[in-house]
């Protein structure tokens, strides 16, 4: 029987935001870009959040629901370094952490440096350690696998602690509506409803035949996942799958050059990122969000990876070309990378040419 914890940190930008700056405490805190700008929410603190404002939301509404919202812009290379403060804290417990981004990750705790055999006073000291060190607070579930551990860290926020006991854990899930599965966003709960399957608990009764014409292949996953079940194990070495970056403008993108310019400095920036950390790239993608909301992708993949930056540029404008950024405006464009291998593998004399994706 595993013992797993998911450390979420608390708001963790709009925390670091208040902690830094005393004039912000017990505001409510945004931290994004400013709503002239076409700015979103990239973290909202718990007092901004009794007004609706949420992550990924448009500052613009965010004001509206908030008008005393005071809007911070992000600090990254700052939260980054908190980050690697937390995460040395979790390291110092046990080798098994996994990150998921900079303010949350996953460790087995089933053995650890502190010899500590109850995972819940592991989870608790580690609290105290980042309050002690960072000055911020965490919330933690404890649980015997990564999927009830990552719903119980979200059940009592912020700063709380949830334990899942092996024999609660039935009792956990009869309480669960289907949302709370892993992998099933909004359109996925829509169509699960619309077969009749309200709560966790159903998915484990309901017709496979009924459920796989909701969910199509996803449907045995979300049976074992109903079950409590979930066999993936806490990996350290989990690999970077993609890197992109992408940015919304605050005045339409009309010409096509000045898109091409945005688009080959993002692929460039892309493949510089890959460079640092040692990485080349089979597929290369692009992200259009034209000025009706309408988004599209594009991607193209060779055999032979590559970081090699005029030819992750010279693609990712291929792929422009692509869509109809010629002939609508443009509100949003992106760049990135997929199909990461180590470097070794790297580089061809040329890349052979396959069909663009669409």
């Amino acid at each position: 029987m595993r013992k797993i914890i998911h450390l979420d940190m608390d708001a963790f930008y709009a925390s670091v935001e208040q902690r830094d700056n005393p004039a912000l405490q017990g505001r409510p805190v945004a931290v994004g870009g400013p709503a002239e700008s076409r700015g979103v929410v990239a973290a909202a603190s718990y007092e901004a959040r009794k007004f609706g404002v949420r992550s990924a939301m448009p500052m613009a509404r965010a004001l509206r629901l908030c008008p005393q919202l005071v809007v911070v812009r992000p600090h990254f290379s700052h939260y980054r370094a908190v980050s690697r403060q937390v995460m040395d804290i979790l390291r110092a417990c046990t080798p098994l952490v996994e990150p998921l981004s900079l303010d949350e990750a996953y460790l087995d705790v089933t053995r650890n440096a502190w010899d500590e055999p109850l995972a819940s006073r592991v989870a608790s000291r580690l609290k105290a350690l980042i309050r002690e060190e960072t000055g911020l607070t965490a919330s933690a579930g404890v649980a015997p696998n990564k999927f009830l551990a990552k719903i119980a860290s979200g059940w009592r926020k912020p700063d709380g602690l949830t334990v899942i006991a092996p024999a609660r854990v039935e009792a956990f899930l009869q309480r669960l509506p289907v949302d709370a599965l892993w992998g099933v966003g909004p359109v996925t709960a829509r169509k699960l409803r619309r077969a009749g399957i309200e709560r966790l608990v159903d998915v484990r009764t309901c017709d496979p035949a009924r459920l796989q014409g909701a969910v199509g292949s996803l449907a045995p996953w979300l049976q074992m996942l109903a079950r409590g079940e979930d066999p993936r194990e806490v990996r350290p070495d989990r690999p970077v799958k993609s890197v992109s970056e992408e940015s919304t403008y605050a005045e339409d993108l009309t010409e096509t050059e000045a898109m091409r310019g945005e688009i080959d400095a993002m692929a460039r920036r892309v493949a510089a990122a890959l460079e640092r950390r040692r990485l080349a790239a089979r597929t290369v993608t692009i992200k259009v969000r034209y000025a009706d909301f309408t988004t599209v992708t594009r991607s193209h993949t060779v055999p032979r990876p590559t970081r090699d930056p005029t030819r992750i540029a010279e693609r990712a404008l291929e792929l422009l070309a692509r869509t109809e950024a010629d002939r609508r405006p443009v509100r949003l464009l992106g760049a990135g990378a997929h199909g990461l291998v180590p470097d070794g593998a790297e580089e061809a004399p040329a890349d052979p040419v396959l069909p663009l994706a669409l």
